[in-house]
């Protein structure tokens, strides 16, 4: 199995990245406007995110406005959303089964195959959340790309990716390296043998004819 100190590094790895899942959840800086082309507009900058879209103004000054409606919203934000949701979600309790499977805590009980098994399904499903906030940062991503080389957006329309999106990705990276860890828990395979027999005294040969002469 493996040691307590691989276990706590990996849960450490996933934990870092389920916060940074939940930075990039929060802030609006998901796509930013773009500078290129001959129309550079510098005096204010948009940032748009996945709840709300704010102007940054040259002198200091922010004004977000949240979104109204979640339908009138493009597929590519919205199944961000979803995905985003799912991964925090995942992360959290992919936390509380990775805690009580860890060999420095007592919860789970004394068994240690049993302990491993739970940590294992604790790595597991944050291997399961970082996927998902993965694809959701590279789906957003893939949009950006595709509508900052298409000819029919405007070039004051286009946006750029903003830091929310590499937060997201360093949390998908920090979330699968914690999760694998946390599966190399997985248990022996003396763990899964259902009986251990105990020895029993060897047994004797019965005497021989030469004996009694």
């Amino acid at each position: 199995m493996a040691n307590s100190g691989l276990q706590l590094l990996g849960f450490a790895l996933a934990l870092l990245g389920w916060i940074a899942t939940l930075v990039a959840t929060i802030m609006p800086q998901w796509q930013m406007s773009s500078y290129a082309g001959d129309n550079i507009i510098t005096a204010q900058a948009i940032y748009k995110g996945l709840w709300m879209s704010c102007v940054w103004q040259s002198t200091g000054q922010i004004s977000c406005k949240v979104f109204d409606s979640v339908l009138a919203l493009d597929t590519a934000t919205q199944a961000t959303r979803a995905l985003m949701i799912v991964s925090l979600v995942l992360g959290a309790l992919a936390m509380c089964i990775a805690i009580m499977g860890m060999k420095c805590t007592r919860c789970g009980g004394d068994d240690k195959t049993k302990k491993a098994r739970i940590a294992m399904s604790g790595g597991i499903v944050f291997l399961v959340s970082g996927l998902c906030c993965l694809v959701a940062c590279s789906w957003i991503g893939n949009q950006i790309v595709q509508s900052f080389y298409s000819v029919l957006v405007p070039v004051n329309s286009k946006y750029e990716f903003g830091a929310a999106i590499f937060i997201g990705w360093a949390g998908a990276a920090l979330s699968l390296l914690g999760g694998g860890l946390l599966s190399c828990s997985c248990p022996s395979k003396e763990g899964y043998s259902g009986r251990s027999y105990p020895q029993g005294k060897p047994i004797s040969k019965p005497p021989s004819s030469r004996e009694y002469v």
